[in-house]
């Protein structure tokens, strides 16, 4: 067993109203604004880096840039692996306080776990803290 699969995994239950909470998507799709740098599809190792998506962003901003899934249905709706207009619904009815500032996004295929575990993680774990300002975050895979 190695090490990395000995950690628990961070989880801390939200115990406060929904309707007040701010909330991030944070997504492993390889989802990026269109005039962002895509995501390195050549590299074999995987590409560590994330992008990050503002708030305002449309679902027409966004794209994929992933080779490691089929990605046809988001290319057609981003919301597919973005849920941005859903989580602006809930905003409008008041069943969430809003959208946090900041999405991240990055491409979830990697072989360099220990990597993607020590450095990559925690910056987006940073960013989402520290500038997102986020209560909840909604994690989505491709």
């Amino acid at each position: 067993m190695s090490e990395l699969s000995r950690k628990c995994v961070p989880f801390t239950p939200y115990e406060r109203e929904l309707s007040r909470a701010t909330v991030a998507i944070v997504t492993a799709a390889g989802v990026h604004k269109k005039d962002h740098q895509p995501f390195n599809i050549t590299d074999e190792l995987g590409d560590l880096t994330f992008r990050i998506i503002e708030s305002d962003a449309q679902a027409s901003d966004l794209m994929v840039s992933h080779h490691h899934y089929d990605h046809t249905d988001a290319d057609r709706d981003i919301n597919v692996v973005f849920p941005i207009d859903a989580l602006r619904s809930l905003a409008e009815e008041g069943f969430i306080g809003g959208l946090a500032r900041e999405h991240v996004g990055f491409m979830g295929y990697t072989m360099q776990l220990k990597r993607m575990y020590e450095e990559t993680a925690p910056q987006i774990a940073e960013e989402i803290d520290s500038k997102s300002r986020a209560d909840i975050v909604v994690l989505t895979g491709g």
